[in-house]
């Protein structure tokens, strides 16, 4: 989706001033005594989402008020993408912080129209000099690229065409890819990747694209792109299949991620890896109670087809383990518990680095894109014990989902420095100010600022 949101008409924009409920400051905002007089009179009085659109003396607008509500977030003038008449718009204050609010206004006027017949008139903000507008465009492209991918539907979006994504983001920024599929997986030694995605005819396969200089502190992403999960010979009622477009979050959440690192020219050497599969069901497919060898050497009994992601995730980390990265980030839809623990808005964090995973959990809050942090507690491992193999990939018993899963996980990193998987749901169930219902970026605007800090470009 391009970046219409944005308009570079500065001198010729409307006024939005953006106001709490206290009206005794609201002419010392800078709005004249007129307009108070008009917003009061027309029942304008400043609650969160509230908008008061002020007239001129020959009948035109003139400016807009837009109510913050008591305890206001930065990021609510997305609703005023939503809200104002179509034109150019500036914003005469920012709520304490002019790039949240720019971002929350274009982030808010995002619509997936891939399948849309008529476009919709927007209005445009026109930034001011407090904004870094190549930030924010990078920030913007990267969650619209999220947002397109995960929005579009299995038919258009299986693993041939999150590879061809991948090629797209790559050429942009003069990437290589190197793709491994179908029964060269095995030859390649990544079984489970194989074992979840041959039941599919859509091949599965490794997607593997490197940027940046070999010397450079290496950082390297993982995405589960489960393009469609039927949940496989264990399949999922239909209520519970009818997101599962969604299940590739994992991978459009590490290519936004990696394409603000690109965009900002990070000085490391950049590397994201992407099982990309469809779980379905054939004569072939893999069953409750078999045994897959792995990457990594490990033996897993399969205890339910439908947590096929981890199986995907544990060869591709594996693969990203051998070369001890300094900083290994897997991101995925990978549990019901963690939505469960966390609703849909907080992504869980598993991190074996107590400093990384604070700075994560701060940046988060400052940027408006929170995580949190959860245990990996050591004492569940005994939970995936096997009687046949040498582990089972889930827990027998109802509790601690999402902790067992990450669990699964760490058996495949060894040698990395620093690693953090992250569960998130890669979904808005209700509408919020910035983002309509659908997919959804979550995590890579806060990783990105600890990445920045700490590697300065």
């Amino acid at each position: 989706m391009s970046l219409e949101a944005i308009s570079k008409s500065g001198d010729t924009a409307k006024l939005v001033h953006l106001l709490g409920p206290d009206s005794e400051t609201w002419e010392t905002s800078g709005i004249s005594h007129e307009a108070v007089k008009w917003a009061k009179a027309t029942g304008f009085g400043g609650k969160k989402g509230q908008l008061c659109l002020v007239p001129s003396s020959d009948g035109e607008i003139a400016a807009a008020l837009f109510g913050l509500g008591k305890k206001p977030r930065p990021m609510d003038t997305g609703a005023l993408a939503r809200l104002l008449p179509q034109g150019d718009w500036r914003m005469a204050d920012a709520a304490g912080d002019p790039h949240l609010a720019a971002l929350g206004f274009v982030l808010g006027a995002y619509r997936f129209n891939r399948y849309a017949t008529k476009g919709e008139q927007k209005a445009r903000l026109s930034l001011t000099d407090s904004v870094d507008a190549k930030q924010l465009e990078a920030e913007v492209t990267a969650v619209f690229l999220a947002r397109d991918l995960i929005n579009t539907p299995a038919s258009d979006m299986g693993p041939k065409e999150l590879e061809k994504a991948t090629r797209k983001l790559a050429k942009v920024h003069d990437a290589e890819v190197s793709v491994i599929k179908g029964d060269d997986l095995l030859e390649e030694n990544f079984p489970m990747v194989h074992a979840v995605g041959r039941a599919s005819t859509r091949a599965p396969r490794i997607i593997d694209m490197v940027w940046g200089s070999a010397d450079r502190p290496k950082v390297t992403l993982v995405g589960k792109g489960v393009c469609f999960d039927t949940g496989g010979l264990n399949i999922k009622p239909g209520d519970s299949m009818s997101l599962m477009k969604k299940d590739m979050g994992g991978a459009a959440n590490v290519l936004a991620l990696a394409s603000i690192i690109m965009d900002a020219g990070l000085p490391v050497r950049l590397r994201v890896i992407i099982g990309a599969v469809e779980n379905s069901i054939s004569g072939n497919a893999f069953r409750p109670g078999d045994v897959l060898h792995s990457r990594k050497g490990l033996t897993v009994e399969i205890g339910n087809t439908d947590a096929e992601g981890r199986l995907v995730l544990g060869d591709a980390l594996a693969l990203a383990d051998e070369e001890e990265p300094e900083i290994l980030i897997d991101m995925a839809t990978l549990t019901g518990a963690a939505r469960v623990a966390l609703g849909p808005d907080l992504p869980a964090m598993f991190c074996d680095d107590d400093a990384h995973a604070g700075a994560i959990s701060a940046a988060g809050d400052q940027v408006q894109d929170p995580v949190w942090r959860m245990p990996l507690w050591q004492g569940y491992k005994p939970n995936l014990k096997s009687q046949v193999a040498d582990l089972n990939h889930i827990s027998k018993g109802p509790f601690g989902g999402s902790i067992t899963a990450a669990l699964f996980l760490q058996h495949f990193v060894e040698k990395s420095k620093s690693w953090t998987h992250f569960d998130l749901y890669a979904w808005v169930a209700a509408q919020k100010p910035w983002a309509p219902v659908g997919g959804e970026a979550q995590a890579i605007r806060a990783i990105a600022k600890v990445l920045q800090e700490r590697y300065p470009a």
